[in-house]
């Protein structure tokens, strides 16, 4: 790909991720049936969940979706760095009772509806179980407008990430070749069964260097997890590693609007495809 034309892409998904003023709520209304909630997760920080996360969001935008996307990494929250925005406010507002969450949504890139956190803040990264089950409920209620609610949440097992991920229909556990990363996914799977009752958990494999790694890397988890745990581990696909997703980052533009002719864009949009095999992209949006 030319710089010319991935310096084009990067302008055109740049302008996409503007905040602009909110659609009515009765406009955003989901007329495709019952929100679909995923929960984007990992076992350790570095695995490139967030990007996931912000690609399938706008992936799915582009197959005629309304999305709204939660950053529940609410310490370290980085959502809207992936999509190019600048919140004017954020979920500590809510938690205060300042704010709705209705009232802090920003829209990016196809009108993907970002509730945005706040990073570097100790007290959201720690919230009391009380809190968070009010802060899902908000999100819930709103997400009712929406076909798809996909939920960011933060590494490990910490309490908020595995709260959140329990939280959701499906849960879409992130996994790269690294062995500590592979590791720590197992451990995530283990507590989120054992401990919230979790039977049914998606893999994606991230910066993999073949669709066959990609499918190695499930057997082998898929393995221990057999042994040890009643799982359904279901394998949805894998990502390559590509140096267009590292200029996304850097510019705040997903890779499936500034490069969705490359590697990962074509990867990210297979798992949107797989997830709702129902759905099209819009011949408009395609064209973006």
């Amino acid at each position: 790909m030319s710089g010319d034309h991935q310096a084009e892409g990067l302008r055109v998904a740049r302008r996409m991720a503007k905040v602009v003023p909110l659609r009515p709520r009765e406009e955003r209304r989901s007329t495709k049936g019952p929100v679909r909630t995923f929960a984007v997760t990992s076992g350790k920080g570095g695995v490139g969940k967030t990007q996931v996360s912000a690609n399938l969001a706008v992936a799915l935008a582009k197959r005629g979706l309304r999305v709204l996307l939660l950053d529940a990494d609410l310490g370290l929250a980085s959502l809207d760095l992936a999509l190019g925005l600048r919140p004017e406010d954020d979920l500590r507002s809510v938690v205060r009772g300042e704010r709705s969450v209705d009232e802090i949504l920003c829209e990016g890139p196809l009108g993907v509806q970002l509730v945005p956190a706040c990073p570097g803040r100790f007290d959201m990264a720690n919230m009391s179980p009380s809190e968070r089950q009010r802060l899902n409920r908000a999100v819930q209620d709103l997400a009712q407008d929406y076909d798809v609610l996909i939920v960011d949440t933060g590494a490990g097992i910490g309490s908020n990430a595995v709260g959140f991920a329990a939280s959701a229909d499906e849960v879409l556990l992130v996994v790269t070749p690294d062995p500590t990363s592979m590791r720590d996914a197992y451990a995530m799977a283990k507590v989120l069964h054992r401990r919230s009752g979790v039977d049914r958990i998606h893999i994606i494999s991230n910066q993999v260097s073949s669709d066959r790694e990609g499918a190695e890397m499930h057997q082998r988890i898929e393995g221990i997890v057999k042994r040890f745990l009643a799982l359904d581990l279901v394998y949805l696909g894998a990502i390559p590693f590509d140096d267009e997703v590292r200029a996304g980052v850097a510019a705040g533009a997903p890779c499936v609007l500034a490069e969705p002719l490359g590697a990962a864009g074509r990867a990210v949009e297979g798992l949107a495809r797989r997830l709702f095999p129902d759905s099209s992209p819009s011949p408009m949006r395609e064209a973006l």
